[in-house]
């Protein structure tokens, strides 16, 4: 590589400008041609997530075909496919939190191969924007821009790097991480060392610390602070059948043929997500073909797992998948301390393990599986203190969706944080419910979530595993109690009552009490990497059961679907008794994949009329099919399968009253 294989130091964009509007119809004259002016106070459209920007079923696609697909699963039908790309558009505009959502790097690519060169939104998601960089997809929040890129001058490429890390930078002017690491290789560029000298750190801050990757054989450096660019080795790589095909054809397009990957013991693939997709996949996309083209990512990705010798989680001969990638990499995988990554933006559920874990996409997993490193900008973390007793009726969900539902969050304060949970009132609280917390920092857009490990950690991991106490207590990583946080927030638990997130996001959390009258559901659903853990089951079965007392079933015309999140929990359920328990009460009940969470599998709505309540974690337009969903703890997701409704789950446990009063 030499200095010609940089982008040029000024670019124009000859293209036109796509202003995503909270109107939809602007949206629409712009696609049958009209070109809007700029206008400052033009209302444009927040949080358009991955699955708005790809659904799911484009998904299926991993090559330049996404760009006739790009916003497809926009809000109210917006965008029909090829709109976009035959509009001749360079420049795309929107508002707050650009890129929420999934991690799925095909969002970003079907931009590109619409013919898109650069994204403008007053706030990029953290995933996002690094799947953009890796893949040559200009990002900015300077509006300032606009105006210049449509009078057609040429724009430096430095106002594109601006207030980037070394890293990042490099990429940017490369075009892209494969050019940069290329380049890197060579040693025509390298990433600048890190000088930072000793100082406190969080839990975090130290575990980058010794993961950062010097020089060849010499791994970690004496601290990090915020802002510090770095490669980091990881100890987990793993990825499931939506991504790898992609990732892989990027790992082979750049390595050979016969590229292979480095220790592959510690690297692994899920069947886990189209698992249950040909149930439900309506009849114009199996006209398409893409219940054969999702059936051969599945093959393909087993067959790179054959052929790379890598441990590979596929189907039961029962039924459904052996688990979820996240409840698997908790379960079986990961350990405190370590770096895992994954092909998933809920990679962060394993930080419940006082891991650092999060989420990548194709381009960065394809480099990990070579180099073993993946590229880091030292987040700021975020403290969230929890204090006091919670409600016997208030689960972790309820406290997530609480803290999802504050203005630093609402105002996108805290993309690309660390979310640390700690405190007094976490003491008690099993795994699960733990990893409730971390599973959803993302829907913050944070970077993602953590928790130091404790007794209750030792106590899993020796359980579940089979390992030494002596052995995991050498694992554990603490933060310094002078360390330093971008903010800290502490939560009295008594304050919170059972919430309920709106449809459109999982900020949107309000009290269930506060509901703007009578929500009358079509569907309940109990699962996911979320909602089908062994306490979820707990949950479940606390309020069926009791409802059985009652002589009480699922309410006419309630469809009441429980997905186990593994094997193992399925298990767990059987050996407790909750299968009678579910089945008499009226409940379908799933083997375990990611299912209706991802609109791929029973639970998803077929109709925009649809109601849902869910134990999932997000609920973005078309996250779960065309219907609206609405977010809640599994106690609400079974009290309101009774009752027809959405409700609050104490008619159905047996609490204390001064338990449920509301404080």
């Amino acid at each position: 590589m030499n200095e010609s294989s940089k982008r040029p130091d000024k670019i124009r964009f000859a293209g036109r400008t796509l202003f995503l509007t909270k109107d939809t119809s602007l949206i629409r004259r712009q696609l049958a041609g009209e070109d809007l002016a700029y206008d400052p106070n033009l209302p444009l459209m927040d949080n358009i997530s991955t699955d708005e920007i790809t659904p799911a079923w484009v998904c299926f696609y991993y090559d330049e075909t996404l760009g006739r697909y790009v916003y497809v699963g926009m809000r109210e039908n917006a965008v029909q496919p090829d709109e976009v790309k035959n509009g001749r558009f360079s420049v795309v505009v929107s508002g707050l939190s650009k890129g929420c959502g999934s991690s799925r790097e095909t969002a970003p690519f079907a931009e590109k191969a619409a013919g898109i060169e650069l994204i403008i939104a007053k706030t990029i998601e953290k995933i996002y924007e690094q799947n953009a960089q890796n893949i040559g997809l200009l990002t900015s929040t300077d509006f300032g821009l606009i105006e210049r890129i449509m009078r057609g001058e040429e724009i430096p490429l430095a106002e594109f790097t601006r207030g980037l890390d070394a890293i990042s930078k490099a990429i940017v002017e490369y075009g892209g991480l494969f050019n940069y690491n290329k380049a890197r290789l060579a040693g025509e560029v390298s990433p600048p060392p890190i000088t930072t000298l000793p100082r406190p750190m969080n839990i975090v801050e130290k575990i980058i610390a010794r993961h950062a990757f010097v020089t060849a054989g010499k791994i970690g450096v004496q601290a990090v602070k915020p802002g510090d660019a770095l490669f980091a080795v990881a100890d987990v790589r793993f990825s499931h059948e939506y991504v790898t095909p992609m990732a892989e054809a990027l790992f082979r397009q750049a390595l050979g043929p016969d590229a292979r990957v480095t220790e592959p013991q510690s690297v692994f693939a899920f069947r886990d997500h189209l698992t249950f997709l040909g149930q439900i996949m309506p009849r114009k996309h199996r006209e398409m073909g893409l219940l054969e083209r999702a059936e051969g990512l599945a093959a393909t990705q087993q067959q790179f797992a054959a052929r790379q010798g890598i441990k590979y989680y596929g189907e039961r001969p029962e039924g459904g998948s052996e688990a979820i990638c996240h409840n698997a990499v908790v379960e079986d995988i990961a350990l405190p301390g370590q770096i895992v990554i994954g092909t998933d933006s809920h990679t962060c559920m394993a930080g419940v393990l006082g891991c650092f874990a999060f989420g990548v996409g194709a381009t960065d997993m394809a480099n990990a599986w070579y180099t073993k490193d993946v590229r880091l900008r030292v987040p700021e973390t975020v403290r969230f203190v929890l204090k006091g007793k919670k409600r016997a009726d208030v689960t972790a969900k309820d406290v997530m969706l609480y803290i999802l539902a504050t203005d630093y969050m609402k105002q996108g304060r805290g993309i690309g944080q660390v979310l640390e949970f700690a405190g007094e009132g976490l003491r008690d609280w099993p795994m699960d419910e733990r990893a409730t917390l971390t599973n959803m920092a993302v829907e913050a857009g944070g970077f993602t979530g953590i928790i130091e490990p404790d007794a209750v950690t030792l106590d899993y991991l020796v359980r579940m595993r089979g390992l030494s106490p002596e052995r995991v207590r050498e694992l554990f990583v603490f933060s310094d109690p002078d360390a330093e946080y971008a903010a800290t927030f502490e939560i009295d638990l008594a304050q919170i009552r059972p919430m309920v997130a709106m449809p459109g996001d999982p900020r949107n959390g309000i009290p269930i009490d506060q509901l703007p009258g009578e929500i009358k559901i079509d569907i309940a659903y109990g699962g996911s990497c979320t909602g089908g853990k062994m306490t979820d089951m707990d949950m479940y079965a606390a309020v069926l059961g009791r409802a059985l007392e009652q002589g009480k079933r699922v309410a006419p015309g309630v469809e009441l679907y429980l997905q186990f999140g593994s094997q193992k929990i399925k298990e767990y359920a059987r050996r407790k008794g909750y299968i009678e328990i579910f089945e008499r009460v009226g409940a379908r009940l799933i083997d375990p994949s990611c299912g209706a969470c991802i609109n791929a599998g029973p639970g998803a709505s077929d109709s925009p009329e649809k109601v849902t309540v869910s134990a999932q974690n997000r609920n973005f337009p078309g996250r779960s099919g065309p219907g609206k969903v609405y977010l809640a703890s599994p106690y609400v997701v079974a009290a309101s399968a009774i009752a027809g409704k959405i409700v609050a789950p104490e008619e159905f446990l047996r609490v204390p009253e001064a338990d449920l009063a509301t404080v």
